[in-house]
């Protein structure tokens, strides 16, 4: 049977350290930026933590903190498993989600999403650090190592309770605070806010899906797919 990565243990390893290195650094840019004190948004209620943008970043890290841990202990089936599960029920489809809406909305109308004032707080770089090198580096793993996806039923499941305990935080935040956590749900009615959330919540089924085929297309000629029988 074909091996389930098509680097060398060496190599895997040095991939996942210096991804998990960029990750961490991110995280701690975003975390010590000198003019944080002027962001509307870390200021309030919830601070970065209400933002799906933040949350997602510390997953990458995590899914790549577990990469290396799997990388370095061969033996660890546990910690593979973990692996596999966090990158396809929550890294890829919500790391996804996250390129995509944001780059959306932004090339729609920039205001609602991300704020021209945010240009002077947080550097491009990092800006694309958050919303664009993630999609790549995800497709890079999804190349590098096959991850054994678990059925269909408690992926989406998995998934959909993380969106629901995401949107409980948002409108908690909104309910505690009175502010909404991204400015497009300031300018629609309740309707719309229903429809907006629920098809946002509801998109994230398909994205797993889209990783489950890209994963069964990148591995279908090495004859070594890993998935859980549904």
């Amino acid at each position: 049977m074909a091996a389930a990565t098509r680097l060398g243990p060496k190599t895997s390893l040095l991939v996942h350290l210096l991804i998990l290195s960029w990750y961490v650094f991110a995280i701690w840019s975003n975390c010590t930026l000198q003019t944080s004190d002027r962001h509307p948004g870390v200021r309030s209620y919830g601070g970065r933590w209400k933002y799906l943008t933040f949350i997602n970043l510390v997953s990458q890290a995590l899914l790549f903190g577990l990469c290396v841990l799997a990388d370095a202990v061969h033996s660890a089936v546990s910690v593979t498993r973990a692996r596999d599960f966090h990158f396809t029920v929550l890294a890829f489809p919500v790391g996804t989600f996250v390129f995509v809406s944001f780059w959306t909305l932004y090339t729609y109308d920039r205001e609602l999403v991300y704020p021209k004032l945010l240009d002077e707080i947080i550097p491009i770089w990092l800006n694309h650090a958050m919303h664009t090198v993630i999609m790549p580096l995800l497709l890079l793993q999804m190349f590098l190592q096959n991850h054994r996806y678990p059925s269909r039923t408690k992926g989406i499941f998995s998934l959909a309770l993380f969106a629901a305990l995401y949107l409980s935080w948002v409108l908690w935040v909104h309910h505690a605070s009175g502010i909404w956590v991204y400015p497009i749900m300031a300018h629609l009615s309740p309707v719309g806010l229903c429809v907006f959330l629920g098809g946002a919540s509801l998109s994230m089924a398909p994205l797993y899906l889209l990783g489950e085929k890209l994963s069964l297309m990148m591995w279908s000629s090495t004859g070594n797919q890993k998935k859980e029988k549904k």
